[in-house]
């Protein structure tokens, strides 16, 4: 099968019949993660500060048993509870992302999982390929299928 199930064990399990993200070839898909603390398995956090914070740490774990980050996000859907937390949802999603930001929709909802304030679901790019042979390249490496070593090119024929 061509879909892999990514199952970390530092991040909430999941709550139903579904997995915490789905890999196809590049293409990452993050389940909306809530802020479930992975380790009590309780909700964390009663302000949508403290429960942003939760679901970005929870993203960053699912995307950490990948080996990626959140400059490989390209598009998130945010739930939100109540709007009226924007600003302050905002303060704290802001301060995990550099530019350029992902895109974004954001809605509010009837309700959510557990109750919760917020819920976050994410589309990734995962380009560590490409980035293993640019720097290679930029290294003076001609970029063949051999390359990708943290040290330049490992392959001795490409020089």
């Amino acid at each position: 099968m061509f879909v892999k199930a990514i199952k970390p064990e530092n991040a909430p399990k999941a709550l139903g019949p579904y997995s915490p993200a789905v890999k196809l070839g590049d293409f990452v898909y993050l389940s909306g993660q809530i802020p479930l603390n992975p380790k009590t398995n309780a909700i964390e956090g009663t302000t949508i500060e403290e429960q942003t914070h939760q679901v970005m740490q929870n993203i960053e774990a699912v995307l950490g048993e990948m080996g990626l980050g959140f400059r490989h996000i390209v598009k998130t859907t945010i739930f939100m509870q109540d709007l009226s937390d924007f600003d302050a949802l905002n303060k704290v999603y802001g301060s995990y992302l550099q530019e350029p930001y992902p895109a974004r929709s954001c809605v509010q909802v009837a309700r959510l999982p557990k109750d919760v304030k917020v819920e976050i679901e994410c589309i990734v790019i995962d380009t560590l390929i490409y980035e293993a042979q640019l720097k290679a390249q930029q290294e003076g490496c001609g970029g063949c299928s051999g390359c990708g070593g943290d040290d330049g090119c490992e392959c001795g024929g490409c020089e």
